[in-house]
């Protein structure tokens, strides 16, 4: 029925002025295991967030900030986000995605975005190495963020709690050192190009039973 279709999709909001709106219709939940990571690497995130989410009075009886943040880099289409959609299926949770080069978005709007996010989502700020390129270069066309402000917004005196952020590059050396330090980003993982163990992982999920040709 209509319900138990719903239970089974991922919706993926995106900021709209004041508020999070759903951009385009929900989509069909992804399976983990058709992100095929190196090993371990999905097992520990995964593992982790589960934690997380299941330790909300441990935070709360120590007076600690409840979010936690992730940082995964590493070369362009290595899945990085496809990662984030296949665990936001995994977790039932739905997808606030949030782009710091849009028009208009300034350290006001960032901050009240990350505090109202809706219950059960993950935030994903993709490719947060470029969010200030155009900035330096003289463009001024796009976002209003200030760096003060991101990292403000992230962990500062109003920025929201119940906060599971997840953070993309495709050039961690471009980062700058105050914005992956623990309290704003706990967890890293570098996603690269595909090792023996991915391929090999890849080969047999589209050819089960093919053990002797995937060696």
């Amino acid at each position: 029925d209509a319900e138990a279709k719903q239970e089974l999709t991922t919706v993926v909001y995106t900021n709209w002025g004041t508020e999070w709106r759903p951009f385009g219709a929900p989509r069909r939940r992804r399976p983990l295991h058709s992100v095929v990571l190196d090993d371990g690497v999905a097992e520990h995130i995964v593992g982790d967030v589960r934690e997380f989410v299941d330790s909300a009075r441990w935070y709360i009886d120590r007076g600690i900030p409840y979010r936690r943040g992730y940082l995964m880099h590493g070369p362009p289409g290595c899945g990085k986000s496809s990662f984030v959609a296949a665990l936001a299926g995994e977790l039932g949770y739905d997808i606030c995605l949030l782009n710091l080069s849009d028009a208009g978005l300034t350290d006001d709007r960032l901050a009240h975005a990350l505090s109202t996010t809706p219950p059960t989502s993950l935030v994903l700020l993709e490719d947060v190495d470029a969010a200030f390129v155009q900035r330096e270069a003289g463009d001024r066309r796009g976002s209003h963020v200030t760096f003060s402000g991101l990292l403000n917004a992230l962990d500062g005196v109003a920025a929201g709690e119940e906060r599971i952020l997840f953070m993309t590059t495709n050039h961690l050396a471009r980062l700058d050192p105050a914005l992956i330090r623990p309290g704003r980003v706990d967890v890293i993982h570098e996603v690269s190009t595909a090792s023996d163990s991915q391929v090999r992982r890849m080969f047999l999920k589209f050819f089960p039973g093919e053990e002797s040709r995937a060696e």
